[in-house]
């Protein structure tokens, strides 16, 4: 299986997955820390993929997910956004029923 056949396996089917740099444990850039604070304040299950590992993830990723930036929130295979939209999301209170559909 290729990097970018393993990322899309993992986007449909993982209910709730995070590109970001880092981990949720230790978020390494501000932007994947806010998506981060979000999704704990939801307490929902979330996978996390630190793109600093390999670099080409985040190539593959973009590439994928035609969205040039990290983080990428994904839910039931659907690309939400990025720390922006996340933020806007729940700024509308709109993230709660987004994070529900994945059913965590």
């Amino acid at each position: 299986m290729t990097l970018k056949e393993q990322i899309i396996n993992d986007i449909e089917s993982t209910p709730i997955i995070l590109y970001m740099k880092g981990t949720k444990e230790r978020p390494m850039c501000g932007f994947s820390a806010r998506v981060v604070s979000i999704l704990n304040q939801h307490s929902v299950v979330y996978q996390d993929v630190n793109v600093l590992s390999d670099p080409e993830i985040r190539v593959q990723l973009s590439e994928y997910s035609n969205w040039p930036t990290i983080p990428q929130l994904f839910v039931k295979g659907e690309l939400l956004g990025g720390c922006d939209i996340v933020m806007e999301m729940e700024g509308k209170g709109e993230l709660g029923g987004a994070l529900q559909k994945a059913g965590t």
